[in-house]
């Protein structure tokens, strides 16, 4: 086991260095240069389009809205209190700036995956759309780089299990047990029957509920986040500040903070803003390709919303409560910092991290169900798809009571993997991606 952990640890390392983080990046700008930064000018007709309501009901299995639901049920997660807090303990305050350029791209390459997916996407068997990276590349390509669109699949069966669940359970486990003295063994329990209840119904049930959840919880976190920002309000300038220099300057050692150079506000800054939002993992237009809709267009500007939401907005609450309350300093990292920042900032500020925690890996437990269960379907056919609810359902409660330091180690490289096959096939692509687009706004 020694001996694969430590394989793990290099191909990890390999994986997320310095090419994959540039091909991440490399391939937003190309996408935002080639769409002539249409996903920055549309930001407002995306928001739009997202609450019109319109909706072709013969053309998918849930609403557009539904659809941004789930993907952002899946994409707001434990990368939001825990993962900020580790960019800033690992690269400084000026990690945040390089988030943000993540995300910038990041809604480019968001957008041309939903595009594809619903422009590929296919109907099984029991008559529910299905799409993602697996198909466009399949369908797009051809049969013969069918190869590339079933690694994808492969990696994102065995990925959903890592990083969509046990870790997400383990999160839960931790977080009550340390701030509620609840036993793991009953967080896992009542986890699994809650998780089970939901996927049981499908891609339906968890659009549904997505669709309540996600919006209440988001909306509370960040409510919670501007009582912290508002009772320091005169210092959010020198926050902004610190961020900006430190992201091109590095950052001095201070307190139980060890400095970091800009380099390291680079690599960790991108790194943990991929991890958030997904942009380029391909795991959130698994989602899109189930929305009621015939315009692959409309989905992809309703679709790179979901980037800016996630890392623009909420992510920056997170960092802005770190930075303000001076926590960042303390030499604590990821849920352990968040806490401490919040709890510094209001009275019980604490329990605001501990309680979005629960529910934001909640929604995430759902949400990469949703995921893996497509990529399962395509290389197995439809009859996997009960057999793995039950597997899935049983892996959240063994997860909630297990150490996880190798199934962190293989749900990174198994995300990595992902990301390669989905990449190759934007950039492939992207020549249609354009044209639809073109047309599009020609018509509009």
């Amino acid at each position: 086991m020694e001996a694969l952990t430590s394989l793990l640890n290099k191909l990890s390392s390999f994986i997320w260095g310095p090419i994959i983080l540039a091909l991440l990046l490399g391939v937003g700008i190309y996408l935002t240069i080639g769409l002539k930064l249409m996903p920055w000018r549309k930001i407002g007709y995306g928001l739009k389009l997202l609450f019109s309501g319109q909706a072709d009901k013969d053309q998918g299995d849930i609403s557009p809205f539904q659809a941004l639901m789930t993907a952002l049920s899946a994409t707001i997660g434990t990368g939001n209190i825990a993962g900020v807090a580790t960019a800033i303990f690992l690269g400084g305050p000026g990690a945040i700036f390089w988030m943000w350029i993540t995300a910038l791209f990041g809604m480019a390459t968001k957008y041309g995956e939903a595009v594809l997916a619903v422009k590929y996407r296919e109907v099984d068997s029991r008559g529910k759309r299905q799409g993602g990276p697996m198909y466009y590349i399949k369908n797009g390509l051809g049969d013969n780089w069918k190869w590339l669109g079933f690694l994808f699949a492969l990696f994102g069966t065995i990925a959903a299990f890592g990083i969509g669940n046990m870790v997400q359970s383990n999160s839960v486990a931790d977080a009550l047990q340390s701030n509620f003295n609840v036993n793991p063994m009953i967080t896992g329990i009542v986890l699994a029957i809650l998780v089970g209840l939901v996927i049981i119904g499908g891609v339906k049930r968890i659009g549904e509920v997505a669709g309540k959840l996600v919006p209440i919880m988001a909306i509370a976190y960040i409510a919670g986040s501007l009582l912290v920002i508002f009772a320091n309000f005169g210092q959010v300038g020198n926050a902004f500040s610190l961020i900006f220099s430190s992201a091109f300057n590095g950052t001095a050692a201070s307190g139980g903070f060890a400095g970091a150079a800009v380099w390291a506000a680079i690599r960790f800054g991108v790194a943990r803003g991929v991890f958030s939002n997904e942009a380029g993992l391909g795991s959130a237009p698994i989602a899109h390709a189930a929305a009621q809709t015939n315009d692959p267009v409309r989905q992809g500007m309703i679709a790179m919303l979901g980037t800016f939401i996630d890392t623009i907005i909420i992510c920056t609450m997170t960092a802005l409560v770190i930075i303000l309350t001076g926590a960042w300093t303390s030499g604590e990292t990821g849920a352990s910092l968040s806490t401490l920042a919040y709890g510094q900032g209001i009275s019980g500020g604490n329990y605001i991290v501990t309680i979005g925690l629960v529910i934001f890996a909640f929604t995430t437990l759902i949400g990469w169900s949703y995921y893996g269960e497509r990529c399962a379907e395509f290389i197995f056919g439809t009859a996997i798809i009960i057999p793995y609810r039950i597997v899935w359902v049983v892996a959240v409660m063994t997860g909630a009571l297990i150490k996880l330091n190798f199934v962190w180690l293989l749900a990174d490289v198994m995300n990595g993997f992902m990301a390669i096959p989905n990449l190759i096939a934007l950039a492939l692509l992207s020549p249609i991606i354009f044209k639809v687009t073109k047309d599009y706004l020609n018509k509009n």
